[in-house]
């Protein structure tokens, strides 16, 4: 695609996306938007990405 630039995903959405994709989510996000997602989706991938979060510090 000639004239597009490349966005750089910072390292929350890209956690987000996991989250959803894990979730089987991604699919509606990427056809809807996020702002399409019931509030109980958008919970589960909230609470997903905490915990994701949580791991990733206890890592370090």
């Amino acid at each position: 695609m000639v004239g597009k630039k490349q966005q750089t995903i910072n390292p929350n959405e890209k956690l987000k996306i996991e989250a959803a994709i894990e979730l089987g989510l991604w699919e509606k996000v990427q056809l809807l938007g996020w702002d399409k997602l019931t509030a109980r989706e958008t919970g589960k991938i909230g609470a997903l990405v905490k915990k994701m979060l949580k791991y990733n510090k206890s890592m370090i």
